[in-house]
């Protein structure tokens, strides 16, 4: 399901969007959730990286939608942002924080729909590339590409990124179904390592950035294997 966020300071216009939202599930088959914010301080304010696609009026009386796209991207590469604005001058400005689009008020339906279609598609590809985490109950979207591995230490996971170290509650095993199809190879019962990330090997162990990850026996030929494929063939 796509989580959707109306951010919209004209309650007309917010009903308007989530009335197109709705009818475009109808037509499509699609399912999603939206949820309306006021203005970019209600939604910047207190930021968690939940949202699939994120639709960002520019004119708003607290804080600007542009300011409040801004802080977004500090925390959330992942979200696909469209402004909604009657003013296209401020479209070239959305590059600045990497939007997908734009669409003018007011806002016609076949022109919302095609754009909608198109953050949908974005969002989908988007989304195996991430997986959600709670730290502290609150819901963290980290870069599976930044993982360097994961290990479990006392049945809790320790998830090493190239930059934080997350501890959450779950399984090595659950991690690994979320992780499948990317280049991502169970080393031993403790650890799960990303080989996108593994700088060198030594005998019965890889190198990542600051640790050494050791094989356990019985997974060494996999492993090797799964390696070597990954680099285009044969370990030199």
């Amino acid at each position: 399901m796509l989580r959707i966020a109306i951010v919209e300071d004209d309650e007309s216009c917010a009903q308007q969007l989530q009335e197109y939202i709705d009818r475009w599930c109808q037509e499509t088959g699609a399912e999603a959730q939206a949820t309306h914010f006021p203005d970019g301080m209600e939604i910047a304010e207190d930021y968690r990286p939940v949202w699939d696609i994120i639709l960002m009026d520019i004119e708003m009386p607290y804080l600007d939608g542009m300011s409040a796209a801004r802080r977004i991207r500090d925390m959330d590469p992942a979200v696909v942002l469209i402004f909604i604005t009657n003013m296209a001058r401020f479209a070239i400005k959305g590059y600045e924080v990497d939007a997908l689009d734009f669409v003018l008020k007011p806002v016609k339906y076949p022109q919302f729909a095609l754009k909608l279609k198109k953050a949908a598609g974005i969002a989908a590809r988007r989304v195996r590339r991430y997986i959600l985490v709670t730290v502290d109950g609150v819901g963290q979207r980290v870069a599976a590409d930044e993982i360097i591995y994961i290990e479990v230490i006392n049945h809790q996971l320790r998830i090493h990124t190239l930059g934080p170290t997350y501890a959450v509650r779950g399984s090595l095993q659950d991690m690994e179904t979320h992780l499948t199809g990317l280049p991502f190879v169970r080393c031993s019962h403790s650890f799960l390592v990303n080989l996108a990330n593994v700088t060198g090997v030594r005998k019965g162990s890889l190198l990542v950035p600051g640790q050494e990850i050791p094989i356990s026996r019985p997974k060494q030929k996999e492993v090797l294997q799964f390696l070597s494929d990954y680099m285009g063939g044969g370990l030199r």
